[in-house]
């Protein structure tokens, strides 16, 4: 799909998979249902349809996410209650913009529904909780995290911030909505406890990088951090021990410090993680998107030209990846269709219900089969 004009900052599937959009520059946001069953868009660029969508924002867009009230992954239910947004059951948009200011858009009329005024700054990175509660996380140029509650009309309920770090790039948050990774300047890769979300608190700041970090993503068990860094590496840490577990080279042979610590070739610009558990996508300004398997970390398992790009996501099936460029345009990539094994899907549902790390040690299993648990091998 290509749009003229200005650079593609942020793409965005909806929690269910039956929504696509991306900024595509000149204050323009762009919407299109997918065909799930068909792994593809329901509207083509030569004849668009009634249900596709485009959204004026006033401004340059800088990220997108999509809301509902229907949790992803279920991990416990919570009551919905709106008081004037007035769209029970029903998915929003949010989009960050040039100004610092959010806006929230109503999926089904195209309406500005809400505007959320705090931030200074461009609005890099936008998450809604995957647990239903339409608790939104907002990362600023600004170098603050604001938390929104969509469920009290939008207000904001805190501010975040670490020292030392003047700009957040991206925020993710963990499957069980209890933790968010938000990374940024100043090799800034920080982990937030929100249990309560009135009260987060700063849990640690991991170290390893040399260079800014602009992406960080959670797998789907919630086991693992991607994070992309200007220093020519995609890091894998276990998320509650915080050890790197691989590390993922854009340059070969890797770089020394200096030269990684500063200006270079290879910055990589944003990370994906599959919904396998298994690959990660990554882009770089090496012109490559490469897919890693997460066992393998000296050669990505793909590589695919893309020119200039920006920015990744998958969808919620792990079947499609969106690739954001500077000129506009989204490349939409195919997954290559896969049978994990049976030992990793079970390591998935384990991790799910013992999420954290050290947890795994007390297991009555042998010791083996909880180092496998910890993504050890």
């Amino acid at each position: 799909m290509r749009t003229p004009g200005c650079h593609t900052w942020s793409t965005a599937w909806s929690p269910d998979g039956s929504l696509f959009a991306w900024s595509c520059g000149h204050r323009i946001v762009k919407l299109i249902p997918w065909d799930k069953r068909k792994n593809r868009s329901q509207v083509l660029d030569t004849e668009l349809g009634e249900n596709y969508r485009s959204f004026d924002c006033g401004e340059i867009v800088w990220s997108l996410a999509f809301g509902s009230s229907s949790a992803e992954r279920k991990p416990f239910s919570i009551e919905i209650n709106f008081h004037h947004l007035h769209i029970i059951n029903d998915m929003i948009m949010a989009t960050g913009l040039t100004s610092g200011r959010i806006r929230i858009w109503d999926i089904k009329t195209g309406k500005l529904m809400s505007e959320l005024v705090d931030h200074t700054k461009e609005i890099l990175s936008l998450k809604f909780s995957p647990d239903g509660s339409l608790i939104l996380v907002s990362a600023s140029r600004d170098g603050s995290l604001k938390v929104w509650d969509m469920n009290d009309d939008g207000n904001m309920t805190k501010t975040l911030r670490c020292n030392g770090c003047s700009c957040f790039n991206s925020v993710a948050w963990s499957p069980n909505a209890k933790t968010i990774v938000a990374v940024g300047q100043n090799k800034t890769v920080a982990i937030f406890d929100m249990s309560d979300y009135k009260k987060p608190v700063l849990k640690n700041r991991l170290k390893g990088h040399h260079n800014n970090v602009l992406g960080c993503d959670f797998s789907p068990d919630g086991a693992l951090i991607a994070t992309a860094s200007y220093d020519t590496r995609v890091l894998l840490f276990d998320a509650f021990t915080y050890d790197v577990l691989k590390e993922f080279c854009h340059a070969y042979p890797p770089p020394r410090l200096i030269y990684a610590s500063g200006a270079n070739d290879n910055y990589v610009r944003g990370v994906s993680f599959s919904q396998d558990g298994i690959h990660v996508a990554t882009v770089c300004d090496d012109q490559y998107v490469r897919i890693w398997n997460i066992f393998d970390e000296f050669v990505p398992e793909k590589v695919f030209k893309v020119e200039n790009a920006l920015c990744c996501g998958y969808n919620a099936s792990g079947s499609v990846l969106a690739v954001g460029t500077k000129q506009g345009t989204v490349s939409l990539l195919a997954a290559a269709p896969t049978v994990e094994s049976l030992e990793h899907i079970c390591r998935l549902v384990v991790r799910r219900n013992v999420a954290n790390s050290s947890k795994v040690d007390f297991l009555q299993i042998p010791i083996k089969m909880k180092e496998f648990l910890k993504y050890h091998y």
